[in-house]
């Protein structure tokens, strides 16, 4: 069977042997970040096309995922939300440094079910969930004391009671055509295998890197 490179000294030992499923390569790889990472092991860059037709990228935090994509959390009314409502398709990458790999993956984007947003939405700590209601996320803001000043308004207007989740916050879903893994490998002799969509399952090509 095709195997990624396992004499880098920085990779995590382990069997990386690949298999025909994407998604439990994927978890195998996002477990051993969660291991070795310091820092937001699920940080990865989201990639969107502006009104204008030019890319926009940033951080955001995958909050989930399965055979079915993977999901991340964010105000509708921001740039990113708004780019998806005109262009419903993304691209995202997860690199981490201390394990030398990375993963790329693009597809089509839909919403989660209120259900999945309401119920990450309840998960979150509380200042978070007041921060989510009170930002106007994207729009321009005449300084901070302003955005603290709301945030200890809905602070005091929902006490310890319930802080329901607002119409404009919820989740999306990228649905993968394309994943690929990445591997660094001495004298710039990298690992790539892509796995590209084919009908209700995946095939998969090595790269030159």
């Amino acid at each position: 069977m095709d195997q990624l490179r396992t004499d880098d000294p920085k990779a995590p030992a382990g069997d990386f042997t690949l298999s025909d499923d994407p998604f439990a390569l994927f978890s195998t790889w996002m477990r051993d970040a969660e291991a070795a990472e310091p820092e937001d092991p699920n940080a990865m860059a989201l990639a969107t096309a502006g009104s204008d037709g030019l890319p926009d990228v940033r951080m955001v935090l995958l909050k989930g995922f399965d055979a079915h994509g993977f999901v991340f959390y964010t105000n509708v009314q921001s740039a990113k939300g708004e780019e998806l409502a005109r262009n419903p398709q993304a691209a995202l990458v997860l690199h981490w440094k201390s394990l030398r790999r990375q993963i790329r993956a693009r597809g089509p984007v839909t919403p989660v079910t209120p259900e999945e947003a309401d119920a990450y939405f309840e998960s979150r700590r509380r200042e978070s969930r007041l921060g989510a209601i009170a930002s106007q996320q994207s729009r321009p803001l005449a300084d901070r004391a302003t955005l603290m000043a709301t945030v200890t308004e809905l602070a005091s207007r929902y006490e310890d009671g319930p802080i329901p989740r607002p119409e404009h916050w919820t989740g999306f879903r990228i649905s993968p055509v394309s994943l690929e893994f990445w591997q660094n490998g001495d004298y710039r002799l990298h690992d790539r295998v892509r796995f590209t969509r084919a009908g209700d399952g995946w095939s998969r090509s090595r790269l030159y890197p």
